[in-house]
């Protein structure tokens, strides 16, 4: 796979590089983050920047971009501290429905949500589950000419946001897929913010009747899908991080070079530029991971496939906690009082490890793949 960038994704890399310079400035995307609800104003203009349609297929009115691409974009957006829903509806939800082999449902949403136009969250996390993807507690049954749903969902990223959700849920004991609206009856969202600027909800599901069609997938299917959707998340979120861990290198270089000790600038002191160093090399630790993430999703064995996205997001998380301590301890006190950014790039670097399976979960998974072998 080659990652040096073409012709169309140097320019849609300019063009966002420009965008967040204009609508994710420090106030603006504090401003936005105190609101519980989607700025469509932020919302539509990476829409038409490509962002939201950068993975729908092209027959659904997209660009079926690959994977290197979205690293690119990624990347851009985690220095701009993004927190509009790109990752759970543009990258979870689109993977997880050009997936799912459901027509029906890809005609009805991926138009949509390529023109901004709708937006998706998944929730599939319940009970005590930390990163088990597999539906437990929540049932669905069949009813009338449709199905029932039953049970309650938590950290659901952007689940508040959302105009839909994707739904898992047990049927005849196996895995299935359901399309809710977010305002159906029975649906109760409870929103609230994250420690780094983003939303989740906890979602409750209270005698939900669906039409027959809501049901995306089933069985192995719904599986495959669900598998797709979380390791596209999975590279967005590495790049993504790898994006912010650049912008905060950069904020604490400048900082060095501005700040003064003795009469000279903290930049001039060496044990401070070896510091400076060790975190120019885990960023681009972190950058060279986000794309052997991309690699592996173009493995066809699962193992191999599983392999790099985990080691992806073992290593980032590591370097994303070195560089966000580091820049934190570079600035001093300030460096967690509100008035700087450098706090919201540690605090989004810090919850990057628990998003879509923690350290903890990855390693296991390395540790029964190697264990195979």
């Amino acid at each position: 796979m080659d990652f040096t960038y073409n012709e169309e994704q140097r320019m849609l890399t300019d063009s966002l590089r420009r965008l967040m310079a204009d609508g994710w400035a420090f106030e603006q995307r504090r401003g936005r983050a105190a609101q519980s609800e989607l700025n469509a104003a932020s919302w539509q203009s990476l829409a038409d920047v490509g962002v939201t349609g950068l993975l729908v297929p092209e027959e659904h009115g997209g660009f079926g971009e690959s994977p290197a691409t979205l690293v690119a974009t990624q990347l851009e957006l985690g220095r701009g501290l993004v927190a509009e829903p790109v990752i759970p509806s543009a990258v979870i939800a689109t993977a997880l429905l050009a997936n799912s082999g459901n027509a029906a449902v890809q005609e009805e949403c991926l138009p949509l949500m390529a023109g901004g136009e709708l937006v998706l969250a998944l929730a599939y996390l319940e009970g005590d589950q930390h990163n088990n993807q597999t539906p437990q507690a929540t049932q669905a049954a069949k009813g009338g000419a449709g199905f029932v749903l039953n049970g309650a969902k938590k950290l659901a990223w952007a689940g508040g946001q959302a105009h839909k959700l994707i739904i898992s849920a047990v049927l005849d004991g196996e895995t299935a897929l359901f399309l809710v609206d977010g305002d159906a009856q029975g649906v109760t969202r409870n929103d609230y913010p994250t420690m780094d600027g983003q939303r989740c909800a906890y979602i409750n599901l209270d005698g939900v009747e669906v039409a027959g069609s809501a049901l995306i997938a089933r069985g192995a299917a719904a599986e495959a899908a669900l598998d797709a959707g979380i390791g596209y998340g999975v590279l967005a979120l590495c790049a993504h991080a790898a994006g912010a861990m650049q912008r905060l290198v950069e904020i604490t270089a400048e900082y060095l070079k501005t700040r003064q000790q003795f009469k000279r600038p903290l930049a001039d002191f060496q044990a401070l530029q070896f510091c400076l160093a060790d975190m120019l090399v885990k960023q681009e630790i972190a950058i060279s991971m986000a794309y052997v993430a991309a690699t592996g999703l173009g493995e066809t064995d699962a193992g191999q496939r599983q392999r790099l996205l985990s080691s992806a997001k073992v290593a980032v998380a590591e370097a994303g906690r070195f560089i966000g301590q580091s820049a934190v301890q570079l600035h001093g006190g300030i460096g967690v009082t509100h008035e700087l950014e450098v706090g919201d790039y540690f605090k989004r670097l810090t919850f990057t490890d628990y998003l879509l399976g923690d350290t903890d979960h990855h390693l296991s998974q390395l540790e029964a793949l190697y264990q195979q072998d």
